[in-house]
């Protein structure tokens, strides 16, 4: 499987893509030791990253709030 563009700067819809089609090669069989570890190895840093995309974009969707009785509460977000 060739790896092209660096994880960093994929988007998270290219990374899951990119993601499939590694678990598809994987579940084949069909490459080489080697090239199947360096491959799972990839897979795992694009799980990381759609993770992150992921929380990123539920931190700009949602904020905790703590009232003042201590209950921590989410409401939307808003760029005051």
């Amino acid at each position: 499987m060739t790896q092209t563009a660096p994880i960093e700067s994929l988007s998270f819809e290219a990374a899951l893509a990119e993601l499939e089609k590694i678990v598809h090669a994987l579940e084949s069989g069909a490459a080489p030791l080697h090239e199947s570890i360096q491959t799972y190895e990839r897979g795992v840093n694009l799980k990381k990253h759609c993770e992150k995309k992921l929380a990123d974009a539920q931190m700009k969707i949602e904020k905790i709030s703590i009232a003042q009785d201590g209950n921590a509460t989410m409401q939307p977000f808003s760029e005051e």
